[in-house]
């Protein structure tokens, strides 16, 4: 909920400037709530918060593999939950519409740069080498977190009579916290378009 509410007070902090507004949902890595607003022509703003997908089975066993809990502890499973995600980015768009004789709506294609942040539970599960058949499995409980900068790009109709537009994007997020990671992400989604 706090992360909600300093969202929120960043989100209008930026209104006081904006002439029109979009807020939408989005569906894909990361699906939730997004905010997009311009701050000069052709350049924008966007705030997006939701859920991102876990990283692969082998990087969390990698993870565990370089910082075990006790030296002898081995591997058994992984359960993630409590998925949380963060985005700001910089964006901008340019009419393509021209291009493609588009002559109601408009078509355009956009780039950009933001930071991420990502952040996961994570319940390890492990056996020492010393464990009992009848000794129940050791369970440690981490959070890892994923900080890193974001390129994207993407397409967008904006329709002619209805304040709705749709997007699609493809993007990729680079962790530089705790370790180097390239993760692919991508999403569909629409936004309603209020204000001036």
């Amino acid at each position: 909920m706090k992360y909600a509410l300093s969202l929120l007070l960043i989100l209008f902090s930026f209104a006081s400037y904006a002439q029109q507004h979009q807020l939408g949902i989005r569906i894909g890595d990361p699906y939730g709530i997004t905010y997009k607003t311009p701050v000069k022509d052709k350049f924008s703003f966007e705030a997006i918060l939701g859920r991102g997908s876990q990283n692969s089975s082998q990087y969390y066993r990698r993870t565990f593999e370089n910082n075990r809990p006790v030296s002898s502890a081995r591997y058994f499973g992984h359960q993630v939950s409590g998925a949380f995600s963060l985005h700001a980015r910089g964006i901008y768009e340019e009419s393509f519409s021209d291009d493609f004789n588009i002559s109601e709506g408009d078509l355009t294609v956009y780039a950009g740069l933001g930071l991420q942040f990502r952040s996961v539970n994570i319940d390890y599960f492990y056996t020492t080498p010393n464990a009992t058949p009848n000794t129940p499995e050791a369970i440690e409980s981490r959070t890892n977190m994923d900080f890193g900068p974001e390129v994207l790009l993407g397409t967008a109709y904006y329709f002619e009579d209805l304040p709705i537009s749709v997007f699609l994007e493809v993007g990729f997020m680079t962790e530089i916290v705790d370790r180097l990671h390239l993760k692919a992400q991508g999403a569909i989604g629409a936004r309603y378009l209020f204000g001036n």
